[in-house]
């Protein structure tokens, strides 16, 4: 009873406090759609959370990863990421034939806080593409985009000989406490990965095709 009482003397910042508070029912709210949507809750919880949130004056506006990667994703028609940097910059990562967008939206993220210019290709398609290969030819994987995880080890192997991606790779860190949204649900594999990284994450409430798990 102590400790709790003792709470209110431990903020030294109200407002900070309120802020992550509200993140985290948001995160919450996120989360639960999720879970309803995989079949594994009813809407009873969701809809606690959406009254927490009026209550708390806050809502999916107050996260603005949210808008970012839903308006990328519908500009480009396929599945979008975008994170908050701790400056203030939201960067997004789309789509492409050689990655999925959380991907390539951390190696944007990670050019960013590196101050290396977006245009710049950090890992080369001729590294990318044998290990797509593996995957589905070898492995018998279905999905040849790389996940956040081989991208980050393939990272970790330019950046021997190319400067702009060691200097990104050692931006990883900068990751750990920032917030990211997915226009959709990843994988697992994905999941766990940003996990250990220690980024937010938020995914709105739908699969990327109609199959209930991820290849």
């Amino acid at each position: 009873d102590m400790g709790v009482n003792m709470i209110g003397s431990c903020i030294v910042d109200d407002a900070v406090v309120q802020k992550a508070a509200r993140q985290e029912i948001i995160r919450r709210y996120y989360k639960e759609l999720e879970e309803v949507c995989k079949g594994n809750h009813t809407r009873k919880t969701t809809e606690q959370l959406e009254i927490l949130m009026t209550k708390a004056e806050t809502g999916i506006i107050e996260r603005p990863a949210v808008a970012a990667a839903n308006l990328k994703a519908e500009v480009t028609g396929a599945p979008a990421a975008a994170i908050l940097l701790p400056d203030g910059r939201v960067i997004t990562g789309k789509t492409s034939p050689l990655m999925g967008a959380s991907s390539a939206m951390v190696l944007n993220a990670l050019k960013a806080l590196a101050g290396v210019d977006e245009n710049i290709e950090l890992i080369s398609p001729e590294i990318i593409e044998p290990i797509q290969q593996l995957k589905v030819q070898c492995l018998g994987g279905h999905n040849p985009h790389l996940h956040v995880e081989e991208v980050l080890i393939a990272l970790t192997i330019c950046a021997k000989d190319n400067a702009d991606a060691a200097k990104s790779l050692a931006q990883i860190p900068g990751l750990s406490g920032c917030e990211m949204h997915s226009s959709v649900i990843l994988s697992s594999v994905d999941e766990r990965t940003f996990q250990k990284l220690h980024v937010n994450l938020t995914c709105e409430p739908f699969y990327q095709t109609k199959k209930l798990f991820h290849p």
